[in-house]
């Protein structure tokens, strides 16, 4: 992206990414291995890089997806656990980031507030605070690419408990673990049923007195095991990358058939998955009353326990299962709505996530501010309305990093593309302005629904689809043209010279043309900005 900016008061690089984690750190690789001359700076907010990885401290805290389709695609993941601790993550984000150089571009304790785009000059201007001074700063960029995740880091969900001012411990959320809790030897009881309660669970009943998970709603949970032995197998007689490779795609594979069968097929899913449970726990255990929940599996993410720990602590009795309401917290427990009563000496409210999409970063374009669910998603990286701004979001039905990975080479091809046509903006526009459209997660998880309302939508067809399929997307992504109808390409330098050219001699110049796509030379157009009703004109 070598294109000359018009006029830029403040510091400027070609692309500006936001957040140093898994999608960061992916973003700024693939940007150097296809636009090695393109300058990219990476903000993150906190001290240090990992993201998620380095947030979270609570015990067990792992990934439930398997390393080697959560790992990157241009890094092999050689441990003999695929299903990894956050520690050995954590460490090979930071390994991939410093051997391709990209820790260098990281700029820590540099908050982004806002963003400002500007038509005329084809730029973006951000407003920063950096460090704890709250000093702030502006940097122009060309393209915004938003790689912070939808949740928020500062605060986790925690609803209002009744009496919870009365209990005599410490009540503790996950996303602000204490660095001294002892729980030694103590009654630990874990509101909730997702993944981080599962993973909780086991983890601190080695050490505990008696850990009991209290879940309002059974979830689906599967177990398998921590380690890959075909992946053990493959590169014992294969190159590191051949061999990731090849289970990268078993994996993908898997997941998406496991995926589609729950699609399909509901109810066998069901069984299946209740049979595995019943299995895995002591005989005569209540399986429908704790493992069997009234929704379809994957209408929530569905949970992976490697090694089966969590049943393993279910049948030692280090640990049990209470399928029940809250009615109220008291000083030595919680007195539920059967009007049972659970004593506790620490309580964790492992309640979930509070979205936040795009880091709460506040857009105007040409002054007008972007109200989000005013906006459509296309190919899951871009917003209607809202020019030369990209973004990451993973699957919530697989890897995050399959999606990323896809999402990261589909943009480098797009400023490519740009590159070779001489353009400088690029915006998507709707079509069809009265496509029906849904929520951009279609996703029945609370933490989903609480924050639907806030979220940019998706339409009921393709570019616009917030797709959950990996072969879909690569077919899509990977494979498929850049240029698109419903993209709209322009120059600002050429809409600036042809103002020129007519002052200079309005008689001689050419109509302005817009550049939809592909647009074909000689074609004028119009096209309305969705976010402001003016007519704008492309180069």
């Amino acid at each position: 992206m070598s294109t000359k900016r018009v006029t830029t008061p403040h510091e400027y690089v070609d692309v500006l990414i936001v957040g140093a984690g898994i999608s960061g750190i992916g973003a700024g690789y693939y940007l150097q291995k296809e636009h090695p001359s393109t300058s990219y700076a990476i903000l993150e907010a906190r001290g240090a890089t990992g993201g998620t990885w380095d947030l979270f401290r609570y015990p067990g805290i792992r990934s439930d997806s398997d390393l080697h389709t959560f790992g990157y695609a241009f890094k092999p993941w050689v441990s003999d656990k695929a299903i990894a601790g956050a520690d050995a993550i954590l460490a090979y984000l930071r390994e991939a980031a410093a051997e391709n150089g990209i820790d260098r571009k990281v700029r820590f304790h540099h908050k982004v507030l806002g963003a400002a785009w500007s038509s005329e000059e084809a730029q973006w201007v951000v407003d920063v605070e950096r460090g704890d001074s709250g000093e702030r700063l502006k940097i122009a960029c060309r393209w915004l690419f938003c790689a912070g995740g939808y949740y928020r880091y500062d605060q986790g969900f925690s609803p209002r408990f009744e009496g919870a001012e009365r209990f005599g411990g410490p009540i503790v959320h996950p996303q602000h673990w204490p660095e001294d809790l002892d729980y030694t030897g103590k009654r630990v009881v874990v509101i909730g049923s997702g993944a981080t309660a599962v993973t909780l669970v086991p983890a601190m009943a080695e050490k505990a007195a008696h850990v009991t998970m209290l879940q309002r709603t059974p979830t689906y949970i599967l177990p398998r095991p921590s380690g890959d032995a075909i992946a053990k197998l493959l590169r014992k007689y294969l190159p590191a990358e051949q061999a990731y490779e090849i289970t990268r795609r078993k994996n993908v594979t898997m997941q998406r058939a496991i995926w589609r069968l729950c699609q399909s097929y509901p109810r066998l899913a069901r069984r299946l998955i209740r049979h595995i449970n019943a299995k895995q726990l002591p005989e005569g255990y209540p399986v429908d009353e704790h493992f069997n929940p009234p929704y379809d599996p994957w209408d929530q993410r569905l949970c992976v326990v490697p090694d089966a720990d969590l049943f393993k602590a279910i049948r030692s009795g280090r640990a049990s299962v209470v399928t029940d309401g809250v009615e109220t917290f008291t000083e030595g427990g919680i007195t539920l709505k059967s009007g049972r009563e659970i004593e506790a000496d620490v309580i964790v409210t492992a309640t979930g996530l509070n979205l936040q999409v795009f880091g709460g970063i506040a857009m105007t374009v040409d002054g007008v501010p972007v109200h989000l669910p005013d906006t459509v998603a296309f190919k899951g990286m871009m917003l209607s309305g809202v020019p030369n701004f990209a973004f990451a979001i993973g699957y919530t039905n697989a890897s995050w990093t399959l999606k990323v990975g896809l999402l990261c080479e589909h943009f480098c091809r797009l400023l490519g593309y740009m590159d070779d046509q001489g353009h400088t903006i690029c915006r998507p526009e709707l079509g069809d302005p009265e496509m029906p459209r849904r929520p951009l997660l279609d996703f029945a998880a609370g933490y989903v629904q609480r924050s639907i309302d806030t979220l940019p939508r998706q339409g009921d067809r393709a570019p616009w689809l917030m797709t959950m399929d990996y072969e879909a997307d690569a077919k899509l992504l990977r494979e498929g043209s850049v240029a698109d109808p419903n993209l709209r390409f322009s120059s600002h330098v050429r809409r600036a010279a042809t103002a020129a050219s007519v002052r200079a001699d309005p008689v001689r110049v050419d109509p302005v043309r817009a550049e939809p796509g592909v647009a074909e030379p000689g074609v004028a157009a119009r096209a309305v900005h969705p976010l402001v009703a003016t007519e704008v004109s492309h180069g």
